[in-house]
This record gives C-alpha cells, sequence and structure tokens, in this order.
C-alpha cells in the first residue's frame, strides 16, 4: 500500500444475500483529500460503503481492504471503528433509550478507550451544536427518535465532529434536505475537513453538497465497478450529460 493513500481497495467482490454486487472494485483514497463516489442508481455504491466499514450483511468474497497501511479485510466493524472509519447512513436509525448524547459519549469511549470526562464532553458537544445550528434539548433526546429528516442528517454530522475520524464517509448526506439544511450540513462537513485534516469519501448524486468544497478525485461506478476516475471537472460533466456514456 502507497504511504500517501489512506484507504486502499483493490479487486473487491462482495455479495449480499450471496448475489454479487461489486465485481472486483478498485479504488485508493489519499489522506487529506475529499473523493466524490457517483453513479446511476443500483450501482453499488452504498454496498461499497458498508463493506469498507465492515457491516457484516456484505460479505467480501475476495479482494483486499487496506486502511491507514494495514489490511482489515476481516476486521469486525468495530475495529474498524476505532481505527477511525466513520459512516454516515442514507437512511439514519431510530434507537430508542439511548439519548444523542450518550451514544455520541459511549462511542468517544470506545474509539480512546478511555472515559471520557463529563464536563469536557457537554462543552464540546454544546459548542459543536451550535455550530450545526441544531437546539441544544436534542442532544438528551432518544437517538433520531421524532427528528425530522434535516435534524437526523445534522445529528450524523455532529458524530462526525466530535469523533473526528480520520475517515468519513457519507452516504446520500444530502438526500431528501432543504436548501438551508443542505447549507447547514455542507458547512458541518467543511469544518470536519478544517478541524480534522480527514479523508471524505462523498456518496452523492447531487451536487449541492459538494459546492463549498474542493475535490480531489472523482468516481463513477456502474454494474459494481468503477468505471471512471477523474477529478473535479467529471462532476460537471456528469451534471451537464449524466451517466449514459459511463454505463456499460
Amino acid at each position: 500500500m502507497s504511504e500517501k493513500n489512506l484507504l486502499e481497495i483493490k479487486d473487491l467482490h462482495v455479495n449480499v444475500e450471496d448475489k454479487e454486487i461489486l465485481h472486483g472494485v478498485n479504488l485508493e483514497v489519499g489522506k487529506d483529500e475529499v473523493h466524490v463516489l457517483m453513479g446511476p442508481n443500483g450501482t453499488g455504491k452504498s454496498t461499497l460503503g458498508y463493506a469498507i466499514t465492515g457491516h457484516p450483511k456484505y460479505a467480501i468474497t475476495s479482494g483486499q481492504i487496506f486502511f491507514d497501511g494495514e489490511d482489515i479485510t476481516e476486521m469486525p466493524v468495530n475495529e474498524r471503528a476505532k481505527k477511525g472509519i466513520f459512516l454516515s447512513f442514507q437512511n439514519p436509525l431510530e434507537v430508542p433509550g439511548v439519548t444523542l448524547s450518550a451514544f455520541i459519549r459511549n462511542a468517544l469511549e470506545q474509539k480512546t478507550g478511555k472515559r471520557v470526562r463529563l464536563w469536557d464532553f457537554k462543552k464540546k458537544l454544546t459548542e459543536t451544536m451550535k455550530l450545526l445550528s441544531m437546539d441544544e434539548s436534542y442532544a438528551e433526546r432518544d437517538l433520531n427518535v421524532g427528528f425530522s429528516g434535516g435534524e437526523k442528517k445534522k445529528a450524523e454530522i455532529l458524530q462526525m465532529l466530535m469523533l473526528e475520524p480520520k475517515l468519513a464517509i457519507l452516504d446520500e448526506t444530502d438526500s431528501g434536505l432543504d436548501v438551508d439544511a443542505v447549507r447547514t450540513v455542507s458547512k458541518g462537513i467543511q469544518l470536519y475537513k478544517e478541524k480534522c485534516k480527514g479523508s471524505l469519501l462523498i456518496i452523492t448524486h447531487s451536487t449541492r453538497i459538494l459546492e463549498s468544497l474542493h475535490v480531489d478525485v472523482t468516481h463513477v461506478m456502474d454494474e459494481g465497478k468503477v468505471v471512471k476516475n477523474g477529478d473535479a471537472s467529471l462532476v460537471d460533466e456528469i451534471n451537464e450529460n449524466g451517466f449514459e456514456e459511463f454505463e456499460q
């Protein structure tokens, strides 16, 4: 694995319920880079995100995933999270009985292996929520229960900013959001880049969320493979012409 890469995927094949979805994906993400993953619906973009995080439903049948110089292909999901891999879900789950604050604090303690001081944690949480224009009362509400679509996505970005992962995978984070919510989420992503110096893999159909970011590499997927790699200009090309020329 190249030292300049944070993530390196080699000839990855992934099955879901005995059906192969990814057919030999190759992809590299450098340190402190912003990558965009685009493609028509049903081409395996979300499957790739789940496979990187180690979701047990997504079975790797061949190929390798390297992260920060280490082969994590067989590593369980909790260990990958501790290494610094974060996934923002397209449809965040509701977790009754666990507050947003408790969820984030527990995740921090799992990641660091140390007890997090409550006063310091609450101070940082409050400051970060203000940056995202989130009502502080959401911290003591059950995770995502009764949250609007926009508030759920803000809660995901809040978790990212608090956990400070090395790699953040954002799966359709801007889907279903109004203009103001997209602007707030985009601000959170920009803060992550400035504050954490981490890498981003943004899975999206829309370019609204990319407007305030410098995109280093754009990848296009079709039928379970990465069929095109390019720079930020590839996003503009797709906006103008769609995906037809990349479809196999």
